[in-house]
């Protein structure tokens, strides 16, 4: 299978959307990703994976902190903005949860303390202890097949 062939099959797994922060000597720094899972109840364990071209990887290795931000539908343009995929410069503002910097209005929070981090492939693994978590009752973004989507919900079939 060539390079291309995979991307497009693990573009097939609809995932939500995240933006990953964290934060150096004051300043913020945030990625769009999708490579966010759950690892254990307990202890309450994330992980994330960073590329070893983002500029972020350099960032969560000093701070040792991160958060994951579940974006909701109307943030898309957040993704955008963290993606890189906006021309222009926007400001966005920050909130604070425990303490680290959090995106307000998205479908939840995760608050984390890098506890491990694995080097796999071109990639390095973060696992992140949780120390807080906020939730908003919304509906979430979704990535699928190189597109943002939405839930459906299904009408009841009346026979």
């Amino acid at each position: 299978m060539d390079d291309r062939q995979f991307r497009t099959a693990m573009g097939r797994f609809a995932t939500g959307v995240t933006v990953i922060a964290t934060e150096v000597e004051g300043n913020i720094h945030g990625m769009t990703a999708n490579a966010f899972m759950s690892v254990s109840l307990d202890p309450k364990l994330v992980v994330i994976s960073i590329g070893e071209k983002a500029k972020i990887l350099n960032k969560i290795k000093e701070s040792k902190i991160f958060t994951v931000n579940i974006l909701a539908t109307e943030q898309k343009e957040l993704s955008m903005i963290f993606a890189g995929q906006l021309k222009e410069h926007k400001e966005v503002e920050f909130a604070r949860l425990d303490g680290k910097p959090v995106l307000p209005g998205s479908v939840v929070q995760v608050a984390c303390e890098v506890s491990a981090e694995h080097v796999e492939g071109d990639h390095t693994l973060f696992i992140g202890r949780v120390t807080d978590i906020h939730l908003e009752d919304k509906e979430p973004l979704l990535f699928y097949s190189g597109q943002y989507r939405s839930l459906v919900e299904e009408q009841p079939v009346m026979l």
